[in-house]
């Protein structure tokens, strides 16, 4: 038997033993403190007298509270640090690491054996047992250089040599192989997991993160980064690993809610929601382009996708020399009652008009003065006999979830008083109106400075920006995926949407499978503007697709990009494709493919064109292939059948192309586009029909 296969069993033996342990102790421990603490706090708190009376005895009353506050955080930080401990532990059981490396720190010291997780976890005398691998000294492993290298810790360059860069198959307690490897192509847990057929959830690729992936993950922290990476190169999987980096990196000040991640479709958006959960990680907000206009409240009018980015442009030369009218403004009602009439918002435009021009510093100071008189209106109910019969007319339950207590009011003064702070409670809302910029009427403005009947969402949304400012002060990170399939204009809009964020922007040329999109040089000038750098990292290896099909879609590329694209998979399947003149022979043929893809592993997709082509297959196939709409997630085996729209981003098995004659995929750029990242959705099998002549963009190529 192996003498290292054998060290590293018991190893791993040991640490599962203590991780087990540590998982009962912890869970036993917060059981207890949990009872204890209730008994804790109530007997302290039945020690404090609340004594008002002197001097000395307010200030020993108010220590006293202090001091049972200080007991309570210290109960609450201890709690969180419990759980998040246990979790940790949990996240470690399914398998306590991936990785080992042994490095020397300093020249003349002993070597010494780190081993790398999904999580970190140190023992009672604060060693690590099992570093995190997004901590600098894990870097060293990715780092994929042998003998000297380094890593960042607070800034600081750290020179290590690395002895041996070690890789575990594990499972929970039981080690089922080793490698030791050197440079990315040895990379046998890679290999390993590439052989594996597609499962309906993206995995994490946490132990098998290559060189040029690292890059991204741990780059530095800029205000734009672009992603530019062929198909299967692993962008939303380093995405996703970049957004656990950043987490880790700043959990003090940084939550998952301040993150906002734009996704192509809702299929997609399910496919990747495993991912960071699987790493002990919290999902970001997530958003398709239409579902975040349907927040805005702008799902009813044109999402502006298409709206042409000059008509932005010219909104913003046009702002300087914007005048609000009386008739561009609202009033403020809050159930049915209005607090504010459009003349007294105007008011307030008037006050500060003449030393600032429309803009955010504008909006700010008016917003400013309008709070002021509702509060001032809201004083002035409080001495409204209706509202003061209504505050009366409260339910006992009512009272008590307004006011904490009944209402006593023993006089006119008590009253008043206790209707004022109804008619907070009741027209709260009218503050929120004024905040959200309601007291705008955007439509008008926008219509006057275009000379448009209409505005569309994104020219809507923009206005609005450009007279109210940022509306999302607390989002930090911004994620864009599939960034080429974005227009200018939308570019435009979540650039100054999110003005403090910092971008991560991925995506491949190549598969911008719609006209108008922008462009990579377009994406680079925009946030060169609005956030004055924008850096780019290249992702040129393919790890999804067989060399075959690698070889297949990168045909339709320039030959200079062909040279630079590369697999790292071992061979495979030879692509198929069949031309048929005759419809029913054509579909007998389709159909004897899902009868065989059927009987196989993994899954398959028969991706079609458009929407329409897709329906009429689905009727010809009958019950034996699933049809994926929106919203729908996918299985994680069997045949189905979608439209290149909903398939842009996925990973399947095989993948059929029904519809490849000429005319759908004619010798133009966009069909090429489109073609390109049809064949690149599949990892290990391809096969080609078409009804008809066969395009001309895969002429050459072996039938």
């Amino acid at each position: 038997m192996d003498e290292t296969f054998l060290e590293e069993q018991r190893h791993l033996s040991e640490i599962y033993a203590t991780l087990l342990e540590m998982r009962d102790e912890l869970n036993a421990d917060l059981d207890v403190r949990q009872k204890g603490m209730a008994q804790d706090l109530i007997d302290m708190s039945e020690e404090v007298s609340l004594d008002f009376v002197g001097a000395d005895e307010t200030m020993e009353t108010l220590a006293a509270i202090e001091t049972l506050n200080s007991v309570i955080d210290t109960y609450n930080q201890y709690h969180d640090y419990s759980v998040d401990k246990l979790r940790r532990i949990l996240l470690l059981l399914m398998r306590p690491y991936f990785a080992k490396v042994r490095l020397q720190m300093r020249p003349g010291r002993p070597a010494r054996d780190i081993y790398i997780g999904a999580a970190g976890i140190t023992d009672e005398h604060k060693t690590p047992l099992i570093v995190d691998w997004r901590s600098p000294v894990a870097e060293t492993y990715y780092n994929q250089e042998m003998g000297q290298t380094s890593y960042l810790v607070d800034g600081k360059l750290r020179t290590v040599n690395l002895e041996l860069r070690r890789q575990f198959d594990i499972t929970r307690d039981k080690l089922n192989m080793y490698f030791d490897t050197t440079v990315a192509i040895e990379d046998s847990l890679l290999l390993g997991a590439l052989k594996r057929h597609h499962s309906e959830k993206l995995q994490a690729i946490t132990a098998t993160i290559q060189r040029e992936q690292n890059q991204v993950v741990r780059h530095d922290d800029v205000p734009a980064l672009l992603v530019n990476g062929i198909a299967g190169s692993g962008k939303t999987s380093v995405m996703l690993q970049r957004i656990a980096f950043l987490l880790y990196r700043q959990r003090e000040t940084l939550s998952p809610s301040q993150v906002y991640l734009f996704t192509p479709n809702s299929v997609f958006e399910s496919y990747i929601d495993h991912v960071l959960p699987s790493l002990g990680e919290a999902n970001p907000q997530t958003f398709t382009w239409a579902s975040f206009m349907e927040q805005q409240g702008l799902s009813e009018r044109s999402d502006g996708a298409a709206t042409s980015p000059n008509e932005l442009r010219r909104l913003e030369s046009l702002l300087p020399s914007l005048e609000l009218e009386e008739d561009d403004l609202r009033g403020i009602s809050v159930e049915g009652v209005q607090l504010l009439k459009p003349f007294q918002v105007k008011a307030s435009v008037n006050k500060f008009a003449s030393q600032f021009s429309v803009g955010p510093r504008l909006a700010t100071l008016v917003k400013d003065d309008l709070h002021e008189k509702v509060e001032r209106r809201l004083a002035q109910l409080a001495k409204d006999d209706e509202l003061q019969e209504e505050l009366l007319g409260l339910d006992v339950d009512e009272q008590v979830e307004i006011f904490g207590r009944t209402v006593d009011a023993v006089d006119e003064e008590d009253l008043v008083s206790y209707t004022e702070q109804y008619a907070r409670h009741k027209f709260e809302q009218a503050h929120d109106l004024i905040e959200r910029g309601s007291w705008l009427r955007v439509d008008r403005i926008g219509m006057r400075m275009l000379g448009a009947k209409a505005l569309s969402a994104a020219e809507w949304l923009y206005l609005k920006l450009l007279i109210t400012g940022s509306p999302e002060r607390d989002a930090r990170y911004v994620m864009i995926d599939e960034v080429q399939d974005y227009t200018v204009t939308q570019l435009m809009v979540l650039a100054r949407y999110f003005t403090r964020a910092h971008f991560l922007l991925l995506g491949d040329e190549h598969q911008a499978i719609y006209e108008g999109t922008a462009t990579f040089d377009q994406v680079k000038e925009l946030f060169t503007q609005t956030h004055g750098d924008i850096e780019e990292c290249l992702l040129r290896t393919s790890y999804r697709s067989s060399p075959e099909i690698t070889e297949l879609f990168a045909s339709l590329l320039d030959e200079e990009e062909r040279i630079s694209l590369s697999s790292v998979r071992r061979p495979g399947v030879v692509p198929v494709m069949r031309s048929f003149d005759d419809r029913d022979a054509y579909l007998a043929a389709l159909r004897e493919a899902v009868e065989e893809a059927c009987g196989q592993e993994g899954l398959t997709a028969i991706v079609t064109a458009e929407k329409a082509r897709r329906s009429w297959l689905h009727r010809q196939l009958g019950d034996k292939v699933a049809s994926i709409h929106r919203g729908d997630a996918l299985p994680a085996s069997g045949v189905v059948v979608m439209d290149l729209a909903l398939a842009k981003g996925l990973e399947f098995d095989h993948v059929i192309i029904p519809d490849a004659q000429e005319e759908v995929y004619p010798d133009t750029a966009l069909s090429r586009r489109r073609l390109y990242t049809a064949l690149s959705r599949a990892m290990h099998k391809v096969t080609i029909f078409s009804q008809g002549q066969m395009t001309p963009l895969l002429e050459g190529q072996t039938a």
